[in-house]
């Protein structure tokens, strides 16, 4: 008995499977990047079944309009290859399936764990004010921990594009 409501969840799921295997089986750099944007997308799709309007335009604007588009600036500036130049698979390739099949399971687990313990009732848990109350609240630590987690990527990032 699947409503209209489940049926585009899972047909939108599907598309971002399938775009995210393009993001790590893609050859092309760019591709990989517009793979990424359609996930991206579909996310967006997703909270906006969820009723969650503020977080979907967030991730549109936010991830969709700035960081895809600061890593399309960074290939294009840093005349960085197209293609892969030598093999991306090596021998440890079949570890990397274990661990992540061993990941989707576990994460499948909690999933469904959290699906039969909660049911979702949209409301208004997307509006502004419930989510920057949450924010600035509840999860001020982990808020600023992740920014400060995000200067260090900044950091490391220009330490590895330096040439001297």
């Amino acid at each position: 008995n699947l409503s209209p409501h489940d049926v585009a969840f899972a047909i939108i799921a599907a598309g971002m499977v399938v775009a995210a295997i393009g993001v790590v089986t893609t050859n092309n750099v760019m591709h990989a990047a517009l793979f990424l944007v359609m996930v991206m997308a579909g996310s967006a799709a997703q909270y906006l079944l969820l009723a969650a309007e503020f977080v979907a335009w967030v991730q549109v604007i936010v991830y969709i309009g700035a960081v895809v588009i600061l890593f399309l600036f960074g290939i294009m500036v840093t005349r960085a290859p197209m293609r892969a130049t030598a093999s991306q698979t090596n021998s440890q390739r079949w570890m990397g399936a274990i661990t992540a099949l061993g990941l989707f399971g576990l994460f499948s687990a909690i999933v469904v764990d959290f699906v039969e313990r909660t049911r979702f009732v949209p409301g208004d848990a997307g509006t502004t004010q419930a989510i920057s109350s949450e924010l600035f609240t509840d999860f001020i630590v982990p808020f600023e921990l992740i920014s400060l987690l995000l200067l260090g990527a900044l950091v490391g990032a220009i330490a590895l594009a330096r040439k001297d």
